[in-house]
C-alpha cells in the first residue's frame, strides 16, 4: 500500500483505519489557542453553549455541551485517564483549557494503541498547556516512559513586553510506549573553543584529551576488581569503559571481563598510567563526531565560524522559520530540521511515522526525505490540498501516496457541500490549485479564492478571482462575479458550481470579453464557468502558466531523493 493522507477527524481515522501496534513514531503538533489571550483561559463557562465548528487556523477552544458529553464518556470508563481529567476539573472547572484536554485525551489513548512496543511519541505544545499535557501523558503512557521535555527555540526575540519575559520557545514532550524503544540520536559539531581548551594532546591518531576509565561508586563484580595494581574500589570507584572505546576491543568487548577489556585497550596504546601515587589510569579520548543531541534545541544566530569543522551556526539544523524559502504561509508551520532530528533518532529506516494533526505536512515531507513510510491526517481540505502540492513540488513523482476521505464523485461532493460549506469551498479551490482568501462575517466580497500569475511586465502580477457556489444558481451570480472582477481589477474571474450552467448564464459570461496575455500571445475568457463534474473530469482554468512565479500555495523547495517506503498495514 502507498503512504496515506487522510481527510477527517483524526480520532475517527485512528479508530477505524489504523491497526494496533503498526506505527514506529508519532509526532503531533495539535492546535492550541495560538491567537488567544492565555490570561482568560480559565474563564468559567455555563456549559449551555452549542458546539461550534472549529475552522482551519482558528485555534480557539471553548467548553460546550459536546465537551461535557465526551468528558462523561471518559470518566465512566474509569482508569487513570478518568482520574486525571476529574482532577483537572476539580482544579480548574469547566473552562477552555479543560475543553482542550478533553479533546486530547481520547486521541492520545488511541495513539498509544497504534504504537508498536518499540515506538515513541513526541508531543509539540505551548508552555501554557505543556504541564497539563504532561500529567495527561503520564496517565496514559506512564511516568516511567517519560524521557525528555525538549525546549525548542521557535523565534528570535519578542520586544515591547511589559508583563513577561519574551516567549521564544515551545515544548516537545518525549515519551515511549515501553522501556524497549528505538533511540539513536545523532550529533552536532563541537565548538572550536571546546576543542582548543580540552584537546591539548596529539599523537598519530589525532588530537585527544585524557579522561577517566572509572566511574563513581563501588561494585562487587569484575568492574570492582584490581587491574595492573590499580584497585578502583579503594578510592570508591569502579571500572567504567566508555562505549566509544569498544571499537578498539576484540568483538566490542563481548564476553570479556573488565580486566580483559582494559588489557586490550592498554595493548592498543589507549591507556595512560598516573605519574603520582594514588592516581587512576586514564584513557585517550579523541575528537569524536560531535555532541549528541541534548534537550535544548536552540539556534544561535550570528555564531557562524564558532563550530569545529563546520560553517554552520550553533543548532542551525533546527533554526526557526525565518527564511521565506521554507515558509508556506501556514501559521503553525515548523521547520523540517526539527522533524528530521526526531525521525532520525526514534524511527528505524523501514519504520512508519504518523502525524494526526498534519497541517501543512512538515512531518510527512521530512519522512519522505528520510525514506520512512508515513501517514498524515488533517480535518481541513485546505491542509490536504497544501500537503499534496508540497509533496509534488518537493519530490515530484517520487512521492507515492493515496488520499482518503476526499470526494471523488459528484455525489461525494454534494455530500460534503451539504455537511460543511467551508470544507466544500476549500476542496473545490484545491481542484484548481487556488488559495482560499480570509473569510470574515459580514465582509464577503464575493471572493472565495485567488490565483496569482506573472503579468506582461517584470514585477507586475495579475489575479484570478474565484467564487464557489454549492447551492442553486441564477444569472445574478454571473453578474456579481463580473462586478468583482472589475472592482478588484482582476484579469480573470471563475465561478465554480455544483449545478450545470444555463444558456443565459453562459451568454452572460461570454459578453465579458477576454484577458489578453502579450507574453503568451493568447486570449483567455474574462469570465469562466466550471462545474464540479468538469473539474473532477480534469478540466482546468484557461489562464497563463503560473509555474514561473510564486503563486497560490507557496511552492516548496525541491529535494533530491526521498523515494519513501511503501506502507503495509493490517486490518484494512
Amino acid at each position: 500500500m502507498e503512504n496515506r493522507l487522510y481527510y477527517g477527524d483524526n480520532l475517527v481515522i485512528l479508530q477505524r483505519h489504523i491497526a494496533d501496534e503498526s506505527v514506529d513514531l508519532v509526532y503531533l503538533d495539535p492546535p492550541f489557542n495560538s491567537n488567544a489571550n492565555y490570561n482568560v483561559l480559565f474563564k468559567e463557562k455555563d456549559g449551555s453553549q452549542a458546539a461550534s465548528q472549529i475552522h482551519a487556523f482558528v485555534d480557539t477552544w471553548t467548553w460546550d455541551n459536546e465537551d461535557e458529553q465526551v468528558f462523561a464518556e471518559i470518566v465512566t470508563k474509569g482508569g487513570k485517564v478518568a482520574d486525571c481529567l476529574q482532577a483537572f476539573r476539580t482544579f480548574m472547572g469547566p473552562c477552555d483549557m479543560l475543553a482542550y484536554l478533553v479533546m486530547m485525551a481520547p486521541r492520545l489513548v488511541e495513539l498509544r494503541r497504534v504504537m508498536k512496543s518499540t515506538a515513541s511519541i513526541y508531543l509539540h505544545c505551548d508552555p501554557a498547556a505543556s504541564h497539563y499535557l504532561k500529567m495527561l501523558m503520564d496517565s496514559i503512557y506512564g511516568p516511567v516512559n517519560f524521557h525528555n521535555e525538549i525546549i525548542w527555540r521557535r523565534t528570535n526575540a519578542h520586544n515591547k513586553l511589559t508583563s513577561q519575559y519574551g516567549p521564544i520557545h515551545d515544548v516537545i514532550l518525549f515519551y515511549s510506549k515501553t522501556d524497549d524503544f528505538v533511540f539513536k540520536p545523532e550529533t552536532r559539531p563541537y565548538t572550536k573553543a571546546y576543542i582548543t581548551d580540552r584537546f591539548k594532546h596529539e599523537d598519530e591518531r589525532g588530537k585527544y584529551q585524557t579522561n577517566y576509565l572509572t566511574g563513581p561508586g563501588k561494585r562487587d563484580g569484575a568492574s570492582g576488581k584490581e587491574w595492573r595494581g590499580f584497585n578502583p574500589t579503594a578510592v570508591g570507584r569502579h571500572w567504567a569503559i566508555p562505549a566509544s572505546l569498544r571499537e578498539y576491543i576484540p568483538n566490542n568487548g563481548n564476553d570479556m571481563t573488565s580486566q580483559e577489556q582494559l588489557e586490550a585497550l592498554y595493548n592498543a596504546g589507549l591507556v595512560l598510567f598516573p605519574k603520582k601515587d594514588g592516581g587512576q589510569p586514564m584513557y585517550k579520548q579523541y575528537i569524536g563526531p560531535g555532541v549528541l543531541y541534548q534537550d535544548i534545541w536552540a539556534y544561535q544566530p550570528n555564531t557562524k565560524g564558532v563550530l569545529y569543522n563546520s560553517e554552520e551556526c550553533i543548532d542551525e539544523d533546527v533554526k526557526y522559520l525565518e527564511s521565506e524559502e521554507e515558509k508556506l504561509g501556514y501559521d503553525t508551520q515548523k521547520p523540517v530540521g526539527v522533524l528530521e532530528r526526531i525521525i532520525k533518532t526514534s524511527c528505524p529506516i523501514n519504520g512508519l511515522v504518523l502525524d494526526p494533526f498534519c497541517g501543512c505536512g512538515t512531518t510527512i515531507a521530512a519522512s519522505q526525505k528520510l525514506n520512512r513510510s508515513w501517514i498524515g491526517i488533517d480535518i481541513t481540505h485546505m491542509a490536504i490540498t497544501l500537503m499534496k502540492k508540497r509533496l509534488l513540488d518537493t519530490f515530484g513523482g517520487e512521492a507515492k501516496f493515496k488520499v482518503l476521505g476526499e470526494p471523488t464523485s459528484l455525489p461525494d461532493a454534494a455530500a460534503l457541500a451539504e455537511s460543511d460549506q467551508y470544507q466544500f469551498q476549500w476542496w473545490a479551490l484545491g481542484l484548481v490549485d487556488a488559495r482560499p482568501v480570509e473569510q470574515k462575517k459580514g465582509a464577503d466580497k464575493g471572493i472565495d479564492g485567488k490565483i496569482v500569475f506573472q503579468g506582461d511586465a517584470p514585477g507586475v502580477f495579475e489575479n484570478v478571482v474565484i467564487s464557489v457556489k454549492a447551492g442553486h444558481l441564477n444569472a445574478n451570480h454571473i453578474r456579481d462575479l463580473r462586478g468583482v472582477v472589475e472592482r478588484e481589477k482582476s484579469a480573470i474571474g471563475v465561478l465554480i458550481a455544483m449545478e450545470e450552467f444555463t444558456k443565459p448564464m453562459q451568454t452572460e459570461a461570454v459578453t465579458a470579453g477576454f484577458y489578453e496575455s502579450k507574453t503568451w500571445g493568447q486570449k483567455y475568457p474574462k469570465l469562466q464557468l466550471l462545474t464540479i463534474e468538469e473539474l473532477l473530469a480534469g478540466k482546468k482554468i484557461e489562464m497563463p502558466p503560473i509555474k514561473q512565479v510564486e503563486a497560490t500555495f507557496k511552492k516548496a523547495v525541491k529535494v533530491k531523493g526521498g523515494k519513501g517506503k511503501q506502507l503495509k498495514m493490517e486490518g484494512e
